[in-house]
């Protein structure tokens, strides 16, 4: 038992005197005083997201204990004057420095630490201010931004603009969201407080494969804050899954677990704080058996079967024209393997849920994920109840990019609120979520590529196989997505893919920004590389002369739309590329939607109540800044203004099912619905006003219509729409990041912060994926922190420069509007491959690259 002692300090201004167990100042701040602003990121020190001033130097409250502050002032975002908080929630709106905001106020906090001494700082003190803070979103450039634009503002004195914005397509918007996440009032799952809210635990397997042979738990029900344990027995239906269902809630006694995440058993206690201890005294007894951890090695005969229908959880093939025949008619051929690594998501905000009984026998679950819907219908199916039963309500989230797909947190704190009649949450630590959360699929892909005397390509061929760990979750689409972009966005008709989703007793591996196409984008444009050399041709005019045009067959079979803009993406970076003999370059594309085949409908009800139109869609957002595209869409369809405009939480009492945030879909899909919705409106609007409309209430609805990949017709459509970028990377005379320049063919411009916030963020994501991330498991166990992510900070990012541009023509849905979130993440890592082979000559086929500057140390 620790020795309680008395400590005197303020808070934001007033005097506090706690009397009790030393305790980490964020626990103090978050738990005792209700000051949800200062956020838990990590725990660990290393993120920043619980940046506090302590008489007036920045500090992270995680590490600091009460003991420590005697005496002391301590300010949170919440102590900001009313100036300070005017401005700084102004100017990190105007510069789109906000995306999920989770490291928002801890930003701020480092910001002013900073402009309270100097109100005059150079672009480079301003990055190095931020050094402390991790940003998952935004790439840092914009954050700089608006620390400059604050630093104006109060060295001039400047006032606040209060003039409204007029929600309009291509213009500067403030997002909707961006002011309550800067100053800490916007609320995540782990901020929800309720009286009497307990909280829970999953107690994991010790082993990576291994049959439980018991569970005690005699000595956790002597602890006096013991409230229940909850196992299989007490699931009605014990197996969930978002695709495939092969995910148990807990491993029963005489099963297998499958990776070291896998849940046993949940225990519910009454304080956060002796969570961890209640989960220590839960006996469990296994029986180690050998794991299955090479992909390779799975598919042999005799290997263990991760799952009874054996390890192979998918098989894609995709074959048009002829390639063997393209290449023994080629005069160039080139065959290559490349290796992709497991890397982690790092979103800034741990899974967390909170659950509560509602009405009789039913349940009301507080997410912060990536579709309610899909959260509904996983806890439906676990408790066996009906949807009116199953209430998901979406509280802010603190990023995504994939990493909230599956059920995490949601599913157990549903449960335990259904089986104890009770408010429970449940949070994941930084560590339980690094253990716990599907990753991004480790790949090994080899591929051939073919072209003429010329330089065309002739033909692609590829063999990937996808490491999908312990569970399916979305490892059966990713590998498709893999497969279906093995060409790049090149003009040429024979083309074969076979690509294979692997079991192994490993961390699963999901959905992440890009979907399998940032593993197959950096296996094709390291190969067309190649074919450039042995052609004596450079990079850049080798990819100019296959780019896909409008009315080009692609590879799949399907025409190239008139919005293709892949020329004018190349055209934008050529001075770039031709700038350096150090610039390495790229091009991606990625689907918005779906496609394939597969059923795919975004919808949103408009509804006038108290004189404002309330939008209401299901669509999360993780950062992306979906309901602000839908404030847009519809203001500018029915020509209202901000304040007559409200969005909608996502809530399966409220809002129309709208699918997952994924697959770069809401903004065209959703933003469709908005405005098919929206032109209903707009023709009531013009015989009666508003206030004439209330109560009443618009529909609307866009379903894309697309072919499956097997389809036989002789030009399928399998997305409805594509965007397209070019990048180069250029490094400077010691192999480091000089300048990055992306340029960006995303259709119709919605919002420009949020756009080349989009992208400057998924730039630097892909500077990680290429340089610095990794994730390493050794014998079934992840070997990492958060600290040890190789997560870019402030001072690793280069300057980003974003060209934004479109093809010919527009494509009639959503006023042309096509995705951006995955899309820029996905060539950043092959450019950086080309950029160092100019570099030094070394041509590297594995990821993060080996012998750069930035390469992780060995662990």
């Amino acid at each position: 038992m620790e020795s309680t002692a008395m400590y005197a300090f303020s808070v934001n201004g007033n005097q506090f005197t706690y009397n009790g167990e030393d305790k980490k100042l964020l626990r103090f701040l978050r738990e005792d005083l209700n000051l949800t602003g200062t956020k838990d990121g990590c725990s660990e020190g290393i993120c920043g997201t619980c940046t506090v001033l302590v008489d007036g130097k920045k500090m992270k409250a995680c590490t600091i204990p009460l003991s420590r502050l005697e005496g002391r002032s301590v300010t949170t975002i919440e102590g900001l004057s009313e100036r300070e908080a005017e401005v700084f929630a102004y100017c990190f709106a105007e510069a789109g420095a906000v995306q999920c905001g989770y490291c928002t106020p801890g930003m701020i906090l480092s910001a002013k630490s900073l402009l309270d001494t100097n109100l005059s700082p150079t672009r480079e003190e301003v990055t190095k201010a931020i050094r402390g803070n991790i940003c998952r979103c935004t790439g840092y450039k914009k954050i700089e931004e608006a620390i400059l634009m604050c630093a104006d503002f109060f060295r001039e004195n400047r006032p606040v603009p209060k003039t409204e914005e007029e929600p309009r397509l291509d213009k500067r918007y403030r997002r909707v969201d961006a002011e309550p996440k800067a100053l800490g009032k916007g609320m995540y799952a782990d901020d929800i407080r309720i009286p009497g809210m307990l909280h829970a635990k999953a107690v994991r397997s010790a082993f990576p494969r291994a049959k439980i042979l018991s569970i005690d738990d005699s000595k956790v029900k002597t602890h006096p804050d013991f409230v229940r344990i909850i196992t299989s027995e007490d699931v009605p239906h014990n197996i969930i899954g978002h695709m495939k269902q092969d995910w148990p809630v807990f491993i029963p006694v005489g099963e297998i677990t499958r990776y070291t995440g896998d849940a046993i058993c949940l225990v519910v206690g009454k304080s956060p704080e002796t969570l961890e201890e209640l989960a220590k005294l839960v006996e469990v007894s296994y029986e180690v058996l050998p794991p299955v951890l090479d992909i390779y090695k799975a598919l042999e005969p005799e290997s263990p079967k991760v799952h009874e229908d054996g390890n192979l959880l998918s098989l894609e093939h995709i074959h048009r024209g002829d390639v063997e025949k393209a290449f023994r008619e080629s005069p160039h051929v080139i065959t290559r393997t490349y290796k992709t690594p497991y890397t982690e998501h790092a979103f800034m905000e741990p899974e967390c849920a909170v659950g509560l009984p509602e009405g009789e026998d039913g349940v009301l679950v507080h997410t912060s994920d990536q579709s309610i819907y899909d959260d509904q219908h996983e806890i439906c199916t676990m408790l066996q109840l009906p949807p009116n039963k199953v209430h998901c309500h979406s509280m802010l989230v603190g990023g995504g990019f994939g990493g909230k797909e599956d059920m995490s947190v949601q599913h157990h704190a549903a449960l335990a609120a259904w089986l104890v009649k009770a408010p429970v949450k449940v949070r994941l630590t930084r560590q339980e979520s690094l253990q716990v959360h599907p990753k991004r699929h480790p790949m090994d892909i080899e591929i051939t590529t073919s072209c003429d005397e010329k330089g065309h390509l002739t033909g692609v061929k590829a063999i990937i196989l996808a490491n999908t760990g312990a569970y399916a979750s979305l490892g059966g689409p990713v590998l498709q997505r893999a497969c279906t972009h093995a060409s790049g966005p090149y003009n040429f008709q024979n083309f074969e893919v076979i690509g294979k989703a692997i079991y192994t007793n490993m961390v699963p591996a999901g959905a992440f920004r890009g979907f399998g196409v940032t593993q197959s984008c950096f296996a094709v444009e390291s190969n067309l590389n190649l074919l450039a050399d042995e052609l004596g041709m450079d990079y850049y005019e080798i990819r100019r002369i296959n780019a896909l045009m409008p009315g080009d067959i692609m590879p799949n079979g399907q025409v190239a739309s008139d919005d293709t803009g892949v020329i004018e993406c190349l055209e934008a970076v050529k001075d770039a590329y031709y700038s350096s003999p150090r610039a390495g370059i790229a091009l991606a594309f990625k689907n918005s939607g779906l496609g394939v085949g597969f059923p795919d409908t975004g919808r949103c009800i408009l509804s006038v109540e108290q004189g404002k139109v309330h939008i209401r869609t299901s669509a999360a957002c993780m950062g992306q800044g979906v309901a602000t595209v839908c404030t847009q869409m519809l203001g500018q369809t029915c020509s209202l203004k901000a304040h007559e405009i409200v969005v909608e939480d996502p809530d399966t009492s409220r809002t129309p099912d709208s699918g997952t945030s994924t697959a770069s879909r809401q903004s065209l899909f959703t933003g469709e619905a908005v405005r098919r919705a929206a032109l209903k409106l707009k023709e009531d609007l013009k015989t009666s006003s508003l206030k004439d409309l209330e109560g009443k209430e618009y529909y609307g609805e866009y379903t894309s219509i697309t072919d499956p990949i097997t389809s036989k017709k002789k030009n399928p459509v399998s997305h409805v729409a594509y965007s397209y970028s070019a990048q180069v990377v250029i490094l400077d005379e010691e192999g480091k990041l000089e300048k990055v320049v992306a340029a960006c063919d995303v259709g119709q411009i919605v919002n420009h912060q949020a756009l080349t916030g989009q992208i400057e963020g998924g730039v630097t994501m892909g500077l990680g994926y290429g340089l610095t991330e990794d994730f390493p498991i050794e014998e079934g166990y992840p070997k990492v922190r958060y600290g040890t992510l190789g997560l870019l900070r402030s001072t690793d990012v280069p300057p980003l420069e974003v060209k934004l541009v479109e093809g010919p023509g527009k494509h009639p849905i959503a006023y042309g509007v096509k995705g951006v979130g995955e899309l820029t993440t996905i060539p950043t890592a092959p450019a950086c491959q080309n950029a160092y082979y100019r570099y030094d000559g070394i041509f590297r086929t594995s990821l993060p690259l080996e012998d750069t500057p930035y390469q992780k140390k060995k662990h």
